[in-house]
């Protein structure tokens, strides 16, 4: 049997993507196996469910005044680095990481956006997609590069807006759809597939 790749999971809040892919990734035919989960937020509900999925969960705690190796981000780099990752998924994290960390850390850094990218990029985008009176909504995982959500696109899913949509209607809606997507597109990008998944669904 190959050695599994190592995944940590980084979230700030319920982390629904993450137990998606935890769920996932423990089925025995997975490529890879989450390490750690690590949360920028000490409230973190997600915590909490990692832990119940058998997963070590932890949160680091960032301190305006530290500078150096009390610093997020190196404390960050040294559970990577300790836990051996090879690749870390963005499940709802909310703290952007700087250019510097992207060019330290060798492994690969994976994100689900909610919109359709290079669309809607950055914050409420459920809230903005409604304003733009557009027909489809959707889900992008991708690459993490220096760019805000402006990484290499891996896959993309849609959903059909709907007269009644509101922003949390939207995004209950589309949560369903993000997990299959960065379910099926993890396992894609461990298993060296470079082509894009397309998932659309624009009926009602």
């Amino acid at each position: 049997m190959p050695e599994k790749i190592k995944i940590a999971i980084l979230i700030s809040g319920l982390g629904s993507n993450m137990e998606a892919l935890i769920k996932d990734i423990k089925k025995q035919d997975h490529p890879g196996e989450i390490a750690i989960v690590i949360s920028d937020n000490t409230d973190a509900l997600g915590l909490k469910r990692a832990e119940k999925l058998g997963v070590p969960a932890i949160s680091l705690v960032q301190d305006p005044t530290a500078f150096g190796k009390n610093s997020f981000e190196n404390q960050l780099f040294e559970l990577l680095t300790s836990n051996n990752i090879q690749i870390v998924c963005l499940a709802g994290f909310m703290k952007i990481l700087s250019s510097k960390f992207l060019k330290k850390f060798s492994g690969e850094i994976l994100n689900i956006h909610p919109s359709i990218l290079p669309s809607l990029k950055g914050l409420n985008t459920h809230r903005r997609i409604l304003e733009k009176n557009l027909d489809v909504h959707g889900a992008t995982v991708h690459k993490v590069s220096k760019d805000l959500d402006g990484g290499m696109i891996l896959s993309q899913t849609t959903i059909a807006i709907l007269e009644k949509d509101t922003p949390e209607s939207l995004s209950q809606r589309l949560k369903p759809k993000e997990h299959q997507l960065y379910v099926q597109t993890l396992r894609h990008f461990l298993s060296g597939n470079s082509n894009i998944i397309q998932k659309l669904d624009l009926g009602h």
